[in-house]
């Protein structure tokens, strides 16, 4: 299940992070799921490893590692993709 939880909690939060990164990334709506999925999982590896949080459950502390790393994946994205 926890997997699946993280994949969950990556669709959501892309679209929340979208919301609240400021600028234009590129890539649409459907590179932003992705990333977001990618991002869930990042913030769940970071929140399991410090302790934060688990990837087995539905809580509030899970969404925000979820959308926290959904924010850094979509920094990373836009900086590699950024045209000078």
């Amino acid at each position: 299940m926890g997997i699946l939880t993280w994949i969950i909690f990556g669709l959501i939060a892309g679209a929340i992070a979208k919301l609240i990164m400021p600028g234009t990334q590129g890539g649409g709506w459907l590179m932003t799921i992705i990333l977001g999925i990618v991002g869930a999982f990042v913030g769940g590896f970071i929140g399991s490893t410090l302790g934060w949080g688990t990837t087995d459950s539905f809580d509030f502390r899970s969404m925000l590692l979820a959308v926290g790393g959904a924010l850094i994946v979509l920094w990373v994205y836009g900086m590699a993709t950024k045209k000078s």
